[in-house]
């Protein structure tokens, strides 16, 4: 990476001299993974066969079982770990920047040498269907969480309440659902709970130059302390009529839905999936290739100068503050509406903050915070799986894993990243 800097020349006058900087935490990250799977393998040594069930039941195309040698596969995989590391190191030495093709490709070859080391003479097989299916359905809320920090970060606020808008979206889903009978009321009823909750922000942070952490921490209090006098107070003693909300049903694609594999992953789905699809390819298009984006990119990066064109700053950021809670606020339907039949007190578990960590580690783009969303997805599925498995693990470490995943990938594959300009700080005219 190359960078500029002020040089003093001969004749006294200032320059700009070109610094070239390396960076080494990617490299260094994947080393520190490498590492850590050889010495599971060695200390942990297992043998006999690994197999990755392709179908389900339901598939309408049934693909054979396949089987490989646990040890073999580990080790050959390994190997090519290495080989990426020590790429990643060669990119670094030569100041160049690392593809985001390269971690992916880790990541995804790091995760088959773990599962088949997981499933090596176990009774069950993996079941690759399934966990990319599930990994999907714990991802959908994190996906729209994700967007909504992107939005309002890039804007120059940042969005700490999203755990509130996700509680007040799942709750006010729960109770329009229950009394309509009607799913895409409670789905518009999360988004007006979202909206609630961003405006506050907005307000308080815009308006009356708060702290923006803080607001934003004070209403997720706020919210999981109102939602849980309102679930104990209203739904517990009225729960078959406002606690029982009318769920979405899954859609199948025809055509697309009998794709093997990632047919029934991508196109056997509910309404807010589809939604979802749509909503990220909009952001990331809306982002970068409208007037709109650039406008909300101006404003997070240097709002006096989009002051001086005539962009009214504030309202830009008020306005686009909301529209970040309303997409938030869908997350929390997804909650009610989908994946659990009824309301529960602090339901969302903090996924909150594991959206607001997407975004970092997404580096403020919608698409890397998806891509970002659904690793934490599949971190969180594969727990479950490696119960299934039976795998030497502790229990304890599983229940962490989820977390241990967002730390390292927030503190190490996120490299030297930095955010929009201006989020986090008041702009005051004149």
């Amino acid at each position: 990476m190359t960078a500029l800097a002020p040089a003093t020349a001969a004749d006294g006058t200032i320059r700009l001299a070109t610094v070239k900087v390396r960076h080494w935490k990617l490299a260094i990250s994947l080393g520190i993974a490498t590492i850590l799977l050889f010495l599971l393998f060695l200390l942990v040594p297992r043998g006999g066969v690994s197999t990755f069930r392709l179908s389900d039941p339901t598939s309408s195309i049934a693909l054979p079982n396949v089987s490989v040698p646990a040890g073999p596969t580990m080790w050959g995989v390994l190997v090519l770990l290495v080989l990426l590391t020590l790429w990643a190191v060669w990119d670094a030495w030569s100041y160049r920047r690392t593809g985001i093709w390269l971690p992916i490709v880790f990541g995804v070859l790091a995760i088959f040498a773990f599962l088949t080391w997981s499933a090596a003479s176990a009774a069950a097989s993996v079941p690759v269907t399934s966990l990319l299916f599930g990994s999907l359905s714990l991802a959908v809320p994190l996906i729209f969480g994700a967007l909504g920090g992107v939005i309002g970060e890039r804007v120059g606020v940042v969005n700490v309440a999203i755990e509130g808008q996700f509680l007040l979206g799942a709750f006010s889903a729960a109770l329009l659902a229950s009394i309509t009978g009607n799913p895409f009321v409670g789905l518009i009823g999360a988004m007006i709970g979202g909206v609630l909750v961003a405006f506050v922000l907005a307000a308080f942070s815009i308006k009356y130059l708060v702290d923006q952490v803080i607001v934003g921490v004070v209403l997720n209090v706020l919210v999981a302390g109102l939602t849980g006098f309102l679930y104990g107070a209203l739904l517990v003693p009225n729960e078959e009529a406002l606690n029982r909300p009318i769920r979405f049903t899954r859609w199948e694609i025809p055509v697309l839905g009998d794709i093997p594999i990632i047919g029934p992953v991508l196109f056997n789905q509910t309404f807010i999936v589809y939604l979802m699809y749509f909503t990220v390819a909009i952001v990331a298009w809306g982002l970068y290739r409208t007037r709109w984006g650039l406008r909300l990119r101006a404003v997070g990066e240097h709002p006096q100068a989009a002051d001086t064109v005539g962009i009214k700053v504030n309202t830009s950021r008020f306005w686009n503050v909301s529209l970040a809670g309303a997409i938030a606020g869908i997350g929390g339907a997804y909650f009610t509406l989908v994946s659990v039949p009824q309301f529960t007190k602090e339901m969302t578990a903090g996924l909150g903050f594991i959206a607001l960590a997407a975004v970092i580690f997404g580096r403020w783009d919608p698409i890397r915070a998806t891509l970002a969303a659904l690793l934490f997805g599949f971190a969180t599925n594969l727990q479950n799986l490696l119960t299934v498995l039976k795998t030497p693990i502790p229990s304890e470490f599983m229940l962490m894993l989820p977390y241990l995943v967002t730390i390292i990938a927030v503190a190490g594959f996120a490299g030297q990243i930095r955010g929009p300009a201006a989020a986090g700080k008041p702009y005051i005219k004149g």
